[in-house]
């Protein structure tokens, strides 16, 4: 945890404590509130739309035609997935999701959005040099590969559909979720490789 991340814990820790301690607050409601959005909102959600995408052909291109419908039958949906418009990564398109003006995020199926993808850092420099900032995140993107960049909207929300890794033709779809990261689902990174 860095400096600032620390500082900002111990900021929040105090506040909370205040307000408990003048009744204003219910430290088990903010746990049930943090539970909801990291269970019930979470990454995991987007993993277990992946994993079916990737085993089941008819799937995939159901969510793929209307990302909304789609991961509705999977059971997940609410107001931040109203929009949600999914795109395949290949070997020829490497894409990559950021909101330019806000910090617009399909919650229902990639939870909390991280600090990174709200920072105006982010938002400007991925618009601007999207290959360099993944390769600073840690994902260098091959030149003959095209970088799409979607820029997620009140009206339109993105989920990126990364790319089967190799090698898992025989795991089963939550062995699968397993690789499936929220980093991947945004592009700027890819599933994790099993054999790693």
């Amino acid at each position: 945890m860095s400096t600032d991340d620390a500082h900002i814990t111990a900021r929040v820790e105090a506040l909370e404590e205040l307000l408990a301690e003048k009744g204003l607050l219910d430290r088990a409601a903010v746990d049930r509130v943090i539970d909801h959005f990291t269970v019930n909102y979470g990454p995991l959600n987007g993993a277990k739309v992946v994993a079916r995408a990737w085993i089941d052909d008819e799937y995939r291109k159901r969510l793929l035609a209307n990302g909304t419908k789609a991961i509705a039958e999977l059971g997940f949906g609410g107001p931040e997935a109203a929009h949600l418009t999914v795109v395949e990564n290949t070997s020829s398109v490497h894409n990559v999701v950021v909101c330019t003006l806000c910090s617009c995020y399909p919650w229902a199926v990639l939870g909390l959005p991280p600090g990174w993808y709200k920072s105006a850092e982010y938002r400007s420099r991925m618009v601007a040099t999207p290959r360099a900032v993944l390769t600073e995140m840690g994902l260098a993107v091959s030149a003959d590969v095209a970088v799409r960049v979607w820029d997620s909207s009140a009206e339109t929300r993105y989920l990126v559909l990364p790319m089967r890794p190799s090698g898992t033709g025989d795991m089963t779809e939550g062995e699968l979720a397993e690789l499936v990261t929220r980093d991947s689902m945004i592009g700027v990174a890819v599933a994790h490789d099993p054999g790693r």
